[in-house]
């Protein structure tokens, strides 16, 4: 056995069987170990970022890391944006990034570079094999760094000789760090807050958007009388009729700023103290009221579900406790001019039951939450990094992890051309994933911010950085060029058509809904 045999070994021992890969000539050992170590299920994009997007997506749905197999310091460079979104996540990936033979590195040649400098800023571990009989251990390190509570992103470099080289067996799965347990000091500090009075917020994130413990949440905020809401961009939330209602903290500034006027208390759980965006002229970093106490239940590192459990244990709760819960009251599907509340009508009327929809709408879909508050349940994932090109390969991950499950993909046109080799992995893999490219012919996002930047009237220059017009994209002929079938739509009706359309279909379909 070689060492990219017993790591493929490691691999499948530690239950990581999902390898999303670009690989070149360093990479070649591990590649043939596939087919020597039977049950790494393998899939090939066509750029890095496809590769680390899709893990991303992976991990949200099952919650078990995938790895990706990158190539030398370029390949993890191409690929970084998207570990950026992922670690935002806390999504928990093991990254394969194959090197130089040892003895080779002495010479410089033309792809060599530092790997280990380019991992960290969006690893949490990183280390390179130094031999053949390291890998094995070094895996198991790497997947117990992912698998760990909070989940992170471990990237192992594994250099040509240590893959070729002779090597003992797989090593043992190792046991991740476990989650941190309730803190009785928050928990009281937390029901003193819910009875002290006034108006009273809690925001979740994270975990607490899922299972049972979004359900202790509700019981909480329904007991207390509060609001409970969720952070405007969420790894995943699991929403629609019968799930706990709440709504979201609102992306804009001055919305957000007036939602929280007048909270007295902000109960965070999973989630963080809300900020903008960006920093603009004449506007604060944090929205919360400057005299708006402030407290945590449980981070990341903690487990969140038991912090709530005992947080209802002291406020008398129990599972039948009531909850406020969406009813199954989809809208009316619109027709007529193409508008961002019509288009989400026409989503919260056919969004299957258990679908997760992958968001990355940026400007025209701030609105679509109240109009799908009510649609069949669903997952609803947004990028919590804010790089663009996340939905396309974050959409990949969640089919392989879901086969079983409608995958919706929402992303301007912009975003979707970064990572648009993404149609031809779904099309390689016959994913179940229904496209909608939001093609408003622009960034827009940047439109409404070059006005709340302050940066008055723009100029021709300025607004040429900001349109995608001249050639307009063809993403009929984009999407076909990739394998993938589309249709444009232009109205309502269309798009209503066009998308059941999507849905009926076993694999691949965009839509190119034209705004």
């Amino acid at each position: 056995m070689n060492g990219a045999e017993s790591l493929v070994s490691t691999m499948l021992a530690s239950n990581v069987d999902v390898c999303f890969a670009n690989p070149g000539t360093s990479e070649m050992h591990f590649i043939a170990a596939l087919d020597k170590v039977q049950g790494m299920r393998c899939v090939l994009t066509l750029f890095e970022g496809v590769a680390t997007g899709a893990a991303d997506g992976y991990f949200r749905i099952r919650q078990k890391p995938a790895s990706t197999l990158l190539h030398l310091a370029p390949g993890l460079a191409n690929g970084l944006a998207n570990l950026h979104n992922a670690k935002k996540a806390g999504s928990g990936i093991v990254n394969i990034v194959g090197q130089h033979a040892s003895f080779h590195l002495q010479y410089d040649a033309p792809l060599s570079g530092d790997i280990e400098g380019v991992a960290r800023p969006m690893s949490h571990w990183v280390r390179t094999s130094e031999s053949a009989a390291m890998v094995a251990r070094d895996g198991a390190q790497a997947i117990a760094v992912a698998r760990g509570t909070p989940n992170r992103i471990a990237t192992l470099i594994l250099p040509a000789d240590a893959s070729w080289g002779a090597a003992g067996p797989a090593a043992a799965p190792e046991a991740p760090a476990a989650a941190l347990p309730p803190d009785p000091v928050a928990v009281d500090a937390v029901l003193a807050a819910l009875r002290a009075g006034g108006s009273t917020v809690i925001l979740l994130g994270g975990a607490a958007l899922r299972g049972n413990s979004l359900e202790w949440a509700g019981r909480i905020a329904a007991s207390a009388g509060c609001k409970l809401m969720c952070e405007g961009q969420n790894a995943r939330i699991e929403r629609g009729a019968g799930r706990v209602r709440l709504e979201r903290l609102s992306y804009d500034v001055a919305t957000a700023i007036a939602t929280l006027t007048g909270v007295q208390n902000l109960v965070l759980i999973g989630a963080k103290t809300p900020v903008a965006f960006f920093a603009y002229p004449d506007q604060p970093s944090l929205l919360v009221p400057p005299d708006c106490r402030v407290v945590t239940l449980a981070g990341k590192d903690q487990d969140i579900e038991a912090a709530l459990e005992a947080l209802a244990a002291e406020c008398g709760l129990s599972m039948s406790s009531p909850v406020h819960l969406e009813p199954f009251q989809p809208p009316a599907l619109p027709g007529g001019p193409v508008t961002p509340d019509g288009i989400a009508a026409v989503l919260g009327a056919l969004i299957p039951p258990h679908a997760v929809v992958v968001d990355e709408s940026i400007s025209v879909g701030r609105g679509f939450f109240p109009l799908t508050n009510t649609a069949a349940p669903h997952d609803w994932m947004n990028s919590m990094g804010a790089s663009l090109g996340y939905a396309l390969p974050v959409a990949i991950g969640a089919a392989l992890a879901a086969p079983e499950r409608k995958v919706i993909a929402l992303v301007g046109d912009g975003s979707a051309m970064y990572t648009l080799q993404s149609l031809w992995t779904m099309a390689r893999e016959r994913l179940d994933v229904t496209i909608v490219i939001l093609a408003n012919r622009s960034y827009n996002i940047l439109r409404s911010e070059l006005t709340k930047i302050g940066v008055g009237i723009p100029g021709r220059t300025a607004l040429d950085m900001l349109t995608l017009a001249d050639p307009d994209l063809d993403w009929v002929a984009l999407a076909k060029g990739h394998g993938v079938p589309a249709e444009s739509a232009h109205d309502l009706d269309e798009f209503a058509a066009q998308f059941a359309r999507g849905l009926a279909a076993d694999g691949p379909y965009l839509i190119e809904l034209v705004i």
